[in-house]
């Protein structure tokens, strides 16, 4: 022991007792992190999430926006394009591979609705059963007249139609279905009036044609606008025609997107507000604007149905009608009528003329001719003639009013 001492009272003893000791340390302090690694870990607090691209940013908002009620649309800021008016969206529909439909060319549409028209011939049906009875007395006239009203001919075509039908057949002394049947289409042929031009004018606007020719669609509420503007559109571009559509139909909040699946089925474009609080005019101002700088040929501008009797819209129509005519002249406006209301749609159309200024009609649901004498009333009430006509739902159930096809059926079929 005496010995050992000695040793560690050297200068080697001293280094070699500084080693053991550090080894000891060294030892003990491995022991304790590896019990420390055995036993229970506290976890430490997850990064902050790295900002998401700007793109899923935005459809997340779209997710959370579609669980909240729909907004009304305001007006869009003019210095930075909604996505449905940028010019890229075909190229986006190709890449992603959305289908752009080929609309039904205009002989095709108008042979399949003569075809349908032809089908629903009971008002001529009945006024030449009661005319083919022989020697007719008061009561049968009576019966037509009935007829003719029903159908919604009006009082006074109803009268002259009547008047005309009892010369003919009196001096004739028809009796034959065949000759009275001549005699009705020849009388009806005469009321529609085949001369009027039913033709849409969109010839381009401006000095050297810079300016696309504008169409105005205006009505009542429930009238089936919207889709007559969408169905419409694939006319024009049926025609080989370039289209802009214009969605200043910022009441009802499903009317943007309406319209914006329309245009996209064929191709076509739609400027529409995504904000609260829009001003149709504005809407219908950046629309003809637009269409004049990308050269479109027509823009077809959609507006929300108001009611006949409430001036405050009715005037609202009128300044989206002024407004749009500081861009391009207004080329036409056409009024959307239910065949169906009759009469109460000939005091609609009288309002909307004076306000607006119609060009032309538009009758949607004509299909059945039992409500076709609207086509006569309410040309003679407007002096404007029924430019189109709807025979159906589907997507080109609509088509130019052919006064001597629609005679035909209403009296042959």
């Amino acid at each position: 022991m005496d010995a050992v001492l000695t040793f560690l009272s050297t200068p080697a003893g001293i280094g070699l007792a500084a080693l053991i000791i550090a080894a000891l340390i060294a030892l003990v302090v491995l022991v304790v992190r590896r019990s420390g690694a055995a036993g229970p870990s506290v976890p430490e607090p997850p990064p902050p999430p790295a900002p998401a691209p700007e793109s899923t940013q935005a459809k997340a908002l779209e997710t959370d926006s579609s669980q909240l009620p729909e907004a009304r649309a305001g007006p869009a800021d003019k210095s930075v394009p909604t996505p449905s008016t940028q010019p890229e969206e075909a190229e986006e529909a190709a890449e992603t591979g959305a289908l752009i439909e080929a609309p039904e060319s205009l002989p095709s549409r108008m042979q399949r609705l003569r075809s349908r028209l032809a089908g629903s011939g009971s008002l001529g049906r009945a006024i030449v059963q009661i005319l083919s009875r022989g020697e007719l007395k008061a009561t049968d006239w009576e019966e037509i007249e009935d007829t003719l009203l029903i159908a919604d001919l009006g009082l006074d075509a109803t009268d002259e139609l009547m008047s005309r039908m009892k010369e003919r057949v009196a001096i004739a002394g028809a009796s034959d279905s065949t000759t009275i049947r001549t005699f009705l289409a020849e009388e009806l042929l005469a009321l529609v009036d085949e001369n009027l031009d039913r033709s849409l004018h969109l010839d381009k606007q401006g000095e050297n044609g810079e300016l696309p020719a504008t169409i105005l669609m205006v009505g009542v509420n429930g009238t089936g606008k919207t889709t007559t503007v969408g169905k419409l559109a694939r006319v024009l571009v049926a025609e080989g025609k370039s289209v802009l559509l214009g969605a200043a139909d910022t009441f009802r909040a499903a009317a943007a997107e309406q319209l914006s699946t329309w245009g996209e089925r064929v191709g076509v474009d739609v400027i529409k507000s995504d904000r609260e609080g829009a001003d149709p005019a504005a809407v219908a101002f950046d629309a003809v604007k637009q269409g004049a700088m990308r050269a479109v040929d027509v823009v077809l501008v959609d507006t929300a149905g108001r009611l006949q009797t409430k001036s405050t819209l009715m005037e609202e129509l009128g300044k989206v009608k002024r407004v749009m005519e500081k861009q391009a002249p207004v080329s036409e406006v056409l009024l959307v009528l239910d065949a169906t209301t009759g009469q109460n749609g000939l005091k609609q159309a009288q309002v909307f003329a004076e306000v607006a200024g119609v060009t032309g009609i538009v009758l949607t649901k004509l299909d059945g001719s039992a409500k076709g004498g609207i086509v006569v009333s309410v040309q003679k009430t407007l002096g404007v003639p029924v430019k189109f006509v709807g025979l159906g739902e589907g997507a080109d159930d609509l088509a130019p009013f052919d006064p001597r096809s629609f005679v035909d059926a209403i009296v042959n079929s």
